[in-house]
């Protein structure tokens, strides 16, 4: 599964070029030239890393940053600012908006090459944060004085969906207690019910997973995610 980027710069040579260098590096890249459409995308889908002109017709890299990190599935995107030479001032504004790294025009492809190579090792946590895996996983819910008992249908770092008798009201909190594994005990965080699925199910959203658990879950579903990409885990690794 490779890691998912938006590329999204006014200009289609740059916009095709930097396209093109992801692709050849096995990245998933798609380019976007009106920055209009590049925020409705960020809304709707979730993306490993964005690499964003500063300089667009509205909104402009700086405030598609600033959307980047506002939103809640890619509040923590990879975002790389691609500017030129002569916009060194707009450094400081692009970090402090929230951008990671930035990317000087004209864009040289070596350059790209080596910026990838540092990113790649942040793009593939975040993308792994987000996989999704086909799991059954026994799970209660708690939302004030109701609770249901349900089973996850798949389940990430992020979140999970779940399948239940009866459904919350979207918004509302959880206190969640998770079995992932039969000789320990369950984890146990809240989460928000951020949607409805059919009549059935809803998808809830981590709030305060703590490390310890986190890396619970993780090492949980590390394998499991291997498999669905059709990745063997050797042996004792």
């Amino acid at each position: 599964m490779a890691s998912k980027i938006l590329v999204v710069d006014d200009d289609p040579h740059t916009c095709e070029l930097i396209q093109e260098v992801l692709i050849s590096a096995n990245f998933e890249a798609h380019g976007v030239t009106d920055s209009r459409k590049a925020a409705t995308q960020l809304q709707q889908e979730k993306f490993d890393a964005a690499f964003l002109d500063v300089r667009m017709p509205a909104p402009d890299g700086i405030e598609l940053t600033r959307q980047i990190r506002a939103s809640k599935i890619n509040m923590k995107t990879l975002v790389v600012m691609i500017t030129g030479e002569n916009e060194r001032r707009f450094l400081a504004r692009a970090f402090e908006v929230g951008a990671d790294f930035v990317l000087f025009k004209p864009v040289d492809r070596q350059a790209l090459l080596r910026l990838l190579r540092v990113t790649r090792g942040p793009m593939e946590r975040e993308r792994r944060r987000f996989t999704r895996v086909s799991v059954g996983c026994k799970v209660s819910l708690q939302s004030g004085p109701d609770r249901v008992c349900g089973v996850t249908t798949d389940l990430s770092v992020s979140g999970m969906l779940v399948r239940v008798s009866r459904l919350f009201a979207v918004g509302s909190l959880a206190l969640v207690n998770l079995e992932v594994d039969a000789k320990n005990p369950a984890i146990r965080c809240t989460a928000r019910i951020v949607r409805h699925v059919d009549r059935d199910s809803m998808g809830l959203q981590f709030e305060n997973l703590s490390s310890a658990e986190n890396e619970r879950l993780q090492e949980f579903l590390a394998p499991l995610i291997l498999n669905e990409a059709g990745v063997a885990l050797r042996s004792g690794s």
